[in-house]
């Protein structure tokens, strides 16, 4: 739009205008749409890698346990002296206790992509958006001073060149 200084006819017509204002609402829905794809990987990465940690846990649960336990075991067994049972068990807690860290971790990770409000977040933002633009009014244009209408005898409206402008009615909505 030309500015209240400017030459009258770099104005844009009312039919540029609705078609500006109409790209560029498409563009803000395209881009709401992939903002909201954006946040929906996101939250599929994350439940991705606590899935991956629980899957870990399992791993280190079924293959570590026969050579940590028999490891374990005599390692204990060396260093105290007690009996191999004793050593079997506290080496089986201690495979336990791995597993259990390995599993918090793929909890965590599991209610971080559960709590994920990425689509939310999108709908809520495009909400907010018609909810701006739906109070938006439009601004008062400046009129030309070298332009002004007259109304003749006959009720015809005519605009004269030269005479300065007679008060605008502008409506409220």
């Amino acid at each position: 739009m030309s500015t209240p200084d400017g030459p009258v006819g770099t104005e844009r017509s009312l039919g540029q205008l609705v078609s500006s204002a109409t790209s560029e609402m498409s563009a803000l829905v395209h881009d709401e749409i992939a903002l909201a794809k954006a946040q929906l990987r996101q939250d599929v990465k994350r439940g991705a890698v606590g899935g991956g940690a629980f899957a870990a846990a399992g791993a280190v649960l079924l293959f570590s346990l026969p050579m940590l336990s028999f490891a374990l075991a005599y390692g204990i067994r060396t260093w105290s002296g007690w009996n191999m049972a004793v050593c079997f068990l506290l080496s089986f807690a201690a495979n336990v206790l791995v597993a259990g860290v390995l599993a918090l971790i793929g909890v965590v990770f599991a209610k971080k992509a559960k709590k994920g409000k990425g689509p939310q977040k999108a709908a809520a933002s495009a909400k907010e958006t018609a909810a701006v633009l739906q109070n938006v009014k439009p601004h008062p244009r400046p009129v030309s001073p070298a332009v002004s209408p007259v109304v003749t005898r006959t009720g015809a409206t005519v605009d004269r060149v030269g005479d300065k402008p007679a008060a605008v009615a502008r409506s409220s909505s």
